[in-house]
């Protein structure tokens, strides 16, 4: 029986480096550019496994697999994350939290990549665990953003001074880094921006 794999990743080179490594293992592939199109994809087609990106635009990994476990139809597919920005200890615990299986950091080693992937497919199904609720799940994620976003903002300023003066052969590969965190920061602040509010306290 052939396991279908769904990735959903917004870079396209490394999009379609995760198909091209499955597929020649053998595995059916589809794919997504981010969370909103995967929605789309897993309606049309529901997929043994989802291996997702977290830091994409409309609907990141974080929340595409909240929406997952929500939704008792899609809620047993198993998520692994696949990320360069969420890399801490506690963005890791908050993606595991939220019911993913695996968290495997960027640059994807490949022979780690399947075999995580041949695993999470042969093993024994384990019962993920419940979903967490939406106002536990919106204070995590706010958090977790607020905390990239002042990374990233910390990234931005630190290529900024350091532009002028470097040598003129190195200024396009700082030029090329900066224009990536100034649009990994715009990421981050839609989604912040897209956030409900959070529920002000009560009085006595």
């Amino acid at each position: 029986m052939s396991h279908t794999i769904l990735v959903v990743e917004d870079v396209p080179a490394v999009r379609e480096l995760l198909e091209v490594t499955l597929r020649f293992k053998g595995y059916p592939v589809l794919s997504a550019a981010d969370g909103e199109e995967a929605l789309q994809q897993i309606a049309a087609q529901r997929p043994d496994l989802v291996v997702t990106d977290i830091l994409m635009p409309r609907l990141d990994g974080y929340a595409l697999v909240q929406r997952l476990r929500r939704n008792a139809a899609t809620r047993t597919i198993p998520v692994v994350f696949v990320s360069a920005t969420y890399v801490s200890p506690e963005d890791k615990e908050f993606a595991l939290s939220l019911g993913a299986v695996r968290f495997l950091e960027k640059p994807i080693d490949t022979e780690e990549f399947l075999l995580t992937v041949g695993e999470i497919l042969h093993q024994q199904e384990t019962n993920p665990p419940p979903p967490m609720d939406d106002a536990t799940f919106y204070r995590g994620y706010r958090e977790r953003l607020e905390n990239k976003l002042r990374y990233k903002n910390r990234q931005i300023a630190r290529l900024e001074r350091l532009l002028p003066s470097l040598p003129e052969s190195q200024r396009p590969a700082y030029a090329s880094m900066l224009t990536e965190a100034q649009h990994e920061r715009d990421i981050i602040r839609a989604e912040l921006d897209s956030l409900p509010p959070l529920p002000t306290p009560s009085g006595p």
